[in-house]
């Protein structure tokens, strides 16, 4: 498999070409806003690009999705996106390559988030509306965005499992009254080199469940981008996410 990198000299593209070494996959070029020396050549732009490929890894902020989904449409290859923070421009932009070529997008690479995801899922519908439910996520000091997208990603399913019935409440301060039954709250914590936690807690009369998931290491979203770009070249036109990628499996 032949790999472009986009956010190829940051820490996600760093440890994603460095897997793809172990691998023997081949990282034919990278795109960086600021090109640093790696073992591949490495542009500021995708319009410098003339090395071919299978597939676009894309770990870059949002706020050039349209050059990169228009890169690989003219190329007609497909494109895991890893990135967060993206507006609703962004997603109908996204939502419209799809018509063209086979797009991969999701808040979270680790397969074990993505099992979390499916599990707090069904924990909301068997708990049902007896219980309130909290998430925590903590991330390094240097992440942007708050909160995180895989707590976005994570309340989703929790609301779903819930019947759709309950909105997101981002912090709390102040005199702000008892806890409706409607909230979701979500919560950010920002500290040291914490590469992500996350924590779902259903709290009810007199008991409390709670499903986590810690990363240790950014290697683990490294596995999960290359296992969905391996994928995705199998795939045709058309969105997909972890949940399509582990069908097969769960």
């Amino acid at each position: 498999m032949k790999v472009i990198l986009c956010g190829a000299c940051g820490r996600m593209g760093r440890n994603v070409a460095q897997l793809c070494s172990e691998r023997g996959v081949t990282v034919t070029a990278g795109v960086d806003v600021a090109p640093a020396p790696m073992p591949f050549p490495v542009y500021p732009d995708f319009s410098d690009i003339r090395e071919e490929a299978d597939v676009v890894i894309d770990f870059s902020p949002a706020s050039s999705v349209r050059e990169r989904l228009d890169f690989c449409k003219a190329r007609k290859i497909g494109i895991v996106i890893a990135g967060t923070a993206f507006s609703d421009e962004d997603e109908a932009l996204i939502r419209a390559a799809a018509d063209v070529i086979p797009v991969f997008q999701t808040g979270n690479l680790s397969v074990g988030v993505n099992l979390l995801q499916m599990l707090v899922k069904k924990a909301a519908e068997v708990l049902g509306d007896g219980f309130d439910a909290e998430i925590v996520e903590r991330h390094h000091n240097m992440k942007k965005d708050a909160p995180s997208g895989t707590a976005l990603m994570l309340a989703k399913s929790v609301n779903e499992g819930f019947g759709g019935t309950k909105e997101n409440v981002y912090g709390r301060h102040g005199l702000v009254g008892a806890r409706k039954k409607s909230e979701i709250g979500i919560h950010a914590v920002r500290g040291g080199t914490i590469v992500g936690e996350h924590e779902v807690m259903f709290a009810g009369q007199d008991e409390i469940v709670t499903l986590s998931h810690s990363a240790r290491s950014r290697m683990v979203f490294a596995e999960g981008a290359l296992r969905a770009a391996e994928w995705l070249t199998a795939q045709p036109a058309g969105k997909y996410d972890m949940n399509d990628l582990l069908a097969g499996v769960l």
